[in-house]
């Protein structure tokens, strides 16, 4: 069986964790810029007297489709390199896949990943 893992981290522990997953064998991912929030609701800043209210901050979201087996490992390993310990280090998301296909030759299942 097949997972996918999706990941929204701050954008400056990235590199952390594309190095984490990338030397325990997982290089392959996909990565986008988004905005976000949640608990922490954004923050004010005093801009020219005005108080401006920064409520969807910048995040990364990571998505992996592994191996079930590799689920733990995948999660430790983002878990562990996007960690601050401060609120917004973000969250983890997990889901079934129920097939994989590779485009240029026709490979599915675990071979396609």
């Amino acid at each position: 069986m097949m997972i996918k893992v999706e990941a929204i981290i701050r954008q400056e522990r990235l590199d952390d964790v594309k190095v984490g997953l990338a030397n325990e064998g997982f290089f392959g991912m996909t990565m986008y810029n988004v905005r976000g929030r949640g608990r922490q609701k954004g923050y004010v800043l005093d801009f020219r007297g005005r108080e401006l209210r920064v409520d969807l901050l910048p995040k990364v979201k990571i998505e992996l489709v592994i191996d079930d087996r590799d689920l733990d490992k995948v999660v430790n390993l983002i878990s562990k390199n996007a960690y601050t310990g401060e609120i917004g280090d973000g969250k983890i998301f997990i889901y079934p896949v129920k097939e994989v296909i590779r485009i240029r030759t026709g490979e599915k299942g675990l071979q396609a990943i």
